[in-house]
């Protein structure tokens, strides 16, 4: 049963109403400085955490963010709208080659405006890894706690009470079927009424993402915001940045406006993601002795499995994802074959049809069974196998940051495997068809047929889909500078006054969804940065 739908405040308009300091860039008309004691570039899941300690901390703060200010009276469960409005390419950004769609928010509060909120703590089999790797020492399961539990609390990140979807629940009773464990996902929501459009932006505020939470309690206490303003680069002076450079855009929100913004302050900090962070930075041509800025670049590379049920599914409706299955990670060391994780993903047309293989009647088909059809998605954790490097951010002519993430045969093994998992469990949950999201892949009926079938795929950029909405790592912490671009307390090392604040500072992908990770990893690094700026005790989300 859905909760009631309860109408609430849009605590957006409220604050504009109050007097918030925001900034539409495309209003400007003449040439700005700004001067502030900590210029923040993104509103995302990191740029939120430090917004709201930093400001807690008594600091003037400004937010630099290259998308709209958009909230819950702009939210009307619509896909054509939600998509150009609130998603860098109106979703449909892709690596080099176009061989992977990357799912990313372009809107204050960015992908936290649109997730679906998935809230796992980082794996302590990764912690371990980036221990034993890269010198972390006090990235310890124990060292981290507080501060997921802080953020937890504040995001109101609890377990999942109300009954699964019957799209989580196939995967559920699949699984079981064949002796798989699953577990319920946590998730950040407040008074949710189990929409399930929390893809295109919470039209009643439950979700508690930066757009309702972090970046409100900064505005609150004299942060300013500035949106439709594209950060260009930093200029220095010696081992210190001088100024950041930005541009004005005009409405659209993509063509710039000829209005430049001159920023500076006593520090920055780049919380951009894990694209656009190495990319502003290569822009500036920041110092990289070792030649580590943009590299090891980490998606989960992600596949689809779709299948077709008598029963109506409506994957469109209640939680988007509920239950996981961490199995097919566990199997395996770490460092071993590629795993993956299982989940369960919402359905929406225009996602689903943009998504799913073949074109014409065959997709036009499928396309009309879409409230019978069920989704799977394995995430696989990139980035601890010998030969699994990941991508590298790097720039277009014309200056823009691109993925380039070639595929090689550690993540086609994981990719078929995944594809042979995904189908074996449909069929248990008593699945039709299956259909791998494959351009050659047919409609099977039986699981010995899609596994004779699934084994002879060619797996190859284009003829294999394959997604992504987490990206990690290009300006990855070490314990020293040879390993790494920042240090575990996100420092830059050769810039003075320049933290990265986001998922672009992780090591390796995490084999998890990564929104809570950001938020607690984010939130030790901004207290110390705090603390070191003020003088003062480092302040808390509490």
């Amino acid at each position: 049963m859905n909760a009631p739908l309860v109408a609430r405040a849009d605590p957006v308009a409220e604050g504009l109403a109050r007097g918030w300091k925001v900034v539409d860039a495309a209003t400007l008309r003449e040439p700005q400085r700004i001067d502030c004691d900590v210029a923040l570039v993104g509103t995302g899941a990191g740029g939120g955490i430090s917004a709201e300690l930093l400001a807690k901390a008594g600091l003037a703060v400004v937010l630099i963010e290259e998308g709209p200010l958009a909230s819950s009276r702009d939210f009307r469960m619509r896909e054509a709208d939600a998509y150009p409005q609130l998603y860098w390419d109106s979703a449909a950004r892709k690596t080099k080659d176009k061989a992977i769609n990357i799912l990313q928010g372009r809107a204050v509060g960015g992908s936290t405006t649109v997730n679906w909120t998935s809230s796992f703590r980082t794996p302590p089999a990764t912690l371990a890894f980036w221990r034993s790797r890269f010198d972390l020492s006090d990235y310890s399961e124990a060292a981290l706690a507080p501060w997921f539990a802080q953020a937890e609390a504040r995001l109101a990140i609890r377990p999942w009470t109300i009954a699964p979807n019957e799209n989580n629940s196939l995967l559920a009773r699949g699984a079981a079927a064949l002796g798989i464990a699953t577990a319920g996902i946590r998730r950040n929501v407040a008074g949710c009424a189990n929409l399930g459009y929390c893809g295109v932006g919470c039209p009643i505020n439950a979700k508690q993402s930066m757009l309702v939470t972090t970046i409100p309690a900064a505005l609150e206490r004299g942060a300013r915001l500035y949106t439709r303003l594209r950060a260009l680069r930093f200029e220095f002076d010696g081992a210190r940045i001088a100024r950041l450079v930005c541009a004005a855009l005009r409405p659209d929100g993509l063509v710039e406006s000829g209005v430049t913004v001159e920023v500076r302050a006593r520090h920055f900090v780049a919380a951009g993601g894990a694209i656009n962070t190495p990319g502003l930075l290569l822009r500036s041509a920041a110092p990289d002795p070792y030649g580590l800025l943009g590299r090891r670049t980490f998606l989960h590379p992600t596949v689809i499995s779709s299948a077709l049920f008598e029963q109506r599914v409506d994957g469109f409706a209640g939680a988007p994802q509920s239950l996981y299955s961490d199995h097919f990670l566990e199997v395996d060391p770490i460092d071993g074959r590629l795993g993956f994780k299982l989940e369960a993903p919402p359905l929406h047309p225009v996602l689903f049809a943009s998504t799913l293989h073949g074109f014409g009647t065959a997709h036009a088909q499928l396309m009309q069974q879409f409230a019978h059809a069920h989704a799977l998605i394995a995430l696989l954790r990139d980035g601890f196998h010998s030969e699994s490097r990941g991508g590298e951010v790097v720039l277009a002519s014309d200056g823009r940051a691109i993925l380039d993430y070639p595929l090689n045969e550690p993540v086609w093994d994981g990719v078929r495997r995944a594809f042979l998992a995904m189908a074996e469990i449909q069929f248990a949950a008593g699945a039709k068809t299956v259909h791998p999201v494959h351009e050659l892949a047919g409609g099977y009926t039986r699981f010995a047929e899609a596994k004779e079938a699934i084994e002879r795929l060619p797996l190859k950029p284009l003829l294999t889909r394959v997604v992504s909405a987490h990206v990690m790592g290009g300006c990855g912490m070490a314990a020293n500078e040879r390993a790494g671009v920042v240090d575990g307390r996100g420092r830059h090392f050769q810039i003075e006054n320049l933290s990265v604040h986001d998922g672009s500072v992780f090591p390796t992908s995490l084999g998890a969804n990564p929104q809570l990770s950001i938020y607690g990893i984010v939130a030790r690094m901004a207290g110390a940065l705090a603390a070191d700026l003020t003088g003062r005790p480092a302040p808390t989300l509490a």
